[in-house]
C-alpha cells in the first residue's frame, strides 16, 4: 500500500492502491465481473447511455469499458459510419470486450486498447464527439481526476459531450457513504474506489453541466452530462 494521506479535494479520500495493484485486481476478476457488478450497475449505465445519446456517424470514446456491454450499445448507435474507441487499464478486460464486440457483430467499428487514461489520451484536439465513463472516474486518485477530465475536454470537439456515471458523496444516505469510505480506508484491496463529487469535478474541469441525475444503488450515484464549450485550441 502507498501512503497518500493528503487530500486535494476537501472530503474526498485518496486512492490507496497503485495502478499496478488496480490492474492486477481487474485482471483477476475480469471473468466474474459481470456476476459481481453488471446487474447492480445496469440501470445507471442505461441512464448514462440515454444521456449520451450517441447518433450515427459519431466518434465516441469509452474510458474504463470493462467487459464491453456499453461499447456494443454505443457501436450500434453510431452505426457503420461511426467509430467507438475504448481504453481500459486491464488487459483481461480488453480481451473479454474484444470477444464480446466480435460476437455481437460490431468489431469493425470498435478500436480497443489497454492503457492508463490518467496520462495523455491518444487523440488530437477536438477529435471526438462524445466520451462515456461509468463507475470509472472514482478509480482515479484525487489529484488525477482534474487531469483526466482536462484531457477529456481537450479531445472533445466544441459542443461535444461527456457523460460520467459515478459513486457519489452527494446523496441522502450519509451513513452508507461513511461505511463505504471506512471499508476503502481499511480494505482498499476489496474496495478500490471511493465516493467523489462527480458534477463538481466536471464543472471544475471547465464543462458546462446541463444534466444531473441522482440514483441509488446501495450507495448514491451521480449521472452527469457535461458539454465542452469554447474553441479546441484554448487548452
Amino acid at each position: 500500500m502507498i501512503d497518500r494521506s493528503n487530500e486535494t479535494e476537501p472530503g474526498v479520500l485518496r486512492v490507496l492502491q497503485t495502478k499496478d495493484e488496480t490492474r492486477r485486481f481487474y485482471d483477476k476478476i475480469a471473468h466474474v465481473y459481470d456476476l459481481l457488478s453488471e446487474k447492480s450497475e445496469q440501470s445507471m449505465r442505461e441512464t448514462g447511455l440515454t444521456l449520451l445519446a450517441a447518433v450515427p456517424g459519431e466518434h465516441v470514446l469509452e474510458i474504463g469499458f470493462g467487459t464491453g456491454h456499453c461499447l456494443v450499445r454505443i457501436a450500434r448507435a453510431v452505426g457503420p459510419t461511426g467509430r467507438v474507441f475504448g481504453i481500459d487499464l486491464s488487459e483481461k478486460m480488453v480481451e473479454l470486450a474484444q470477444d464480446l464486440v466480435r460476437r455481437e457483430g460490431v468489431s469493425d467499428a470498435v478500436r480497443l486498447q489497454s492503457a492508463d487514461a490518467g496520462g495523455r489520451l491518444p487523440f488530437g484536439d477536438g477529435n471526438l464527439d462524445a466520451i462515456f465513463m461509468s463507475f470509472t472516474l472514482e478509480l482515479f486518485d484525487t489529484p488525477e481526476i482534474p487531469c483526466v477530465l482536462g484531457e477529456c475536454r481537450r479531445v472533445l470537439r466544441p459542443g461535444g459531450r461527456i457523460v460520467v456515471v459515478g459513486v457519489s458523496k452527494d446523496g441522502p444516505q450519509e451513513w452508507v457513504v461513511r461505511a463505504f469510505e471506512w471499508t476503502h480506508r481499511h480494505f482498499p484491496n476489496l474496495m478500490d474506489c471511493r465516493p467523489i463529487y462527480v458534477a463538481r469535478a466536471l464543472e471544475n474541469a471547465g464543462f458546462q453541466i446541463d444534466k444531473v441525475e441522482q440514483q441509488q444503488m446501495w450507495v448514491p450515484v451521480e449521472i452527469v452530462r457535461g458539454i465542452r464549450s469554447g474553441p479546441a485550441s484554448e487548452e
